[in-house]
């Protein structure tokens, strides 16, 4: 029985006692997911497996759940299965020691082999902690690099080891972040850490790494001159001002209230509507106005409880 190549990769992960090391050892012994199916029940079980999985196998067991699945992968827009033995898998997770046979794909497949880097942080990140990483993306991404969130130690190992290197922006002493930042480490990955405030318990992971011996990172260079020079030089090279030359230009261009305002915010920590009314002097639907129109520029940001702060740029 030929089975359609996609559907045996499928097949064989989805089959009962199989798991990833074990789905990868048969690969290697057999070839291909449709020589593992096409092998005797004496030679599976001479691979030293369970019985009940070996029968599993021969019988083609998850056949049917296979299908299923793969009906509702190809159902889904720009969706498709990647298997490790195909040109658009990424060949920096094939250099890792235990890299997954097989990858579910939404989007271009051809990215995957893009250089890339993983941001990593908390599910409950500060203000500032989201302002950084939007900042690193931006800056990052417009020289050429996409920035790459129980199954977390799975997809921690998987975006550990696709991307040249990690950047943790924030996360506790028992985060995710730490287990990211390890596996990084182990596969011989830069690790880089965003300095963070002290007193804030999400600081705990970078500056820790930090200490370690990671690179302090504040903005995209810093990241860049560790990259590998090949992809240094094969980077866009955008001159861009500093940000703090680029909020001189944003305040420049900005109306008379609207540069008291921006002027009054900060990036760090955000500032409630009626405080802002106060300090700058203005009536409350001026305010409001000027609000509206600097955050429709990108240039403020509301936050819950009408409270605002200053988009880092």
């Amino acid at each position: 029985m030929q089975l359609d190549s996609a559907l045996s990769w499928l097949a064989l992960l989805l089959t009962r006692g199989i798991a990833a090391r074990l789905s990868a050892r048969l690969l290697k012994q057999f070839g291909s997911p449709d020589a593992v199916f096409k092998a005797s029940l004496r030679q599976l079980e001479n691979c030293e497996l369970p019985a009940a999985t070996a029968q599993a196998i021969f019988k083609k067991d998850a056949l049917k759940r296979a299908e299923k699945e793969l009906a509702a992968i190809r159902a889904i827009p720009g969706c498709q299965l990647v298997n490790w033995t195909e040109p658009e898998y990424p060949q920096t997770l094939l250099q890792t020691y235990d890299p997954p046979v097989l990858l579910y794909v939404r989007g271009d497949a051809q990215i995957l082999n893009a250089p890339s880097l993983a941001m990593v942080g908390t599910r409950r990140p500060t203000l500032y902690g989201t302002q950084m990483a939007d900042r690193l993306a931006r800056e990052l991404a417009g020289r050429g690099i996409d920035p790459a969130p129980e199954n977390f130690p799975i997809r921690n190992r998987i975006v550990a080891g696709m991307p040249l290197g990690a950047i943790i922006v924030e996360g506790a002493q028992y985060s995710g972040s730490l287990i990211t930042a390890r596996l990084a480490m182990e596969f011989g990955r830069e690790v880089f850490g965003v300095p963070g405030n002290v007193t804030q318990a999400v600081s705990f992971a970078p500056n820790l790494l930090i200490k370690q011996g990671a690179k302090l990172v504040t903005c995209a260079e810093d990241v860049i001159e560790e990259l590998p020079t090949p992809v240094r030089a094969a980077l866009t090279k955008l001159e861009q001002p500093e940000a703090e030359q680029r909020n001189l230009l944003v305040a420049a261009s900005l109306s008379g209230s609207g540069q008291k305002i921006y002027a009054l915010l900060s990036s760090d920590e955000p500032r409630p509507i009626d405080d802002i009314v106060e300090r700058t002097g203005l009536n409350s639907s001026d305010v409001l106005a000027t609000l509206f129109d600097l955050e429709m520029q990108g240039f403020v940001r509301q936050l819950p409880g009408k409270q605002f702060s200053k988009v880092l740029l």
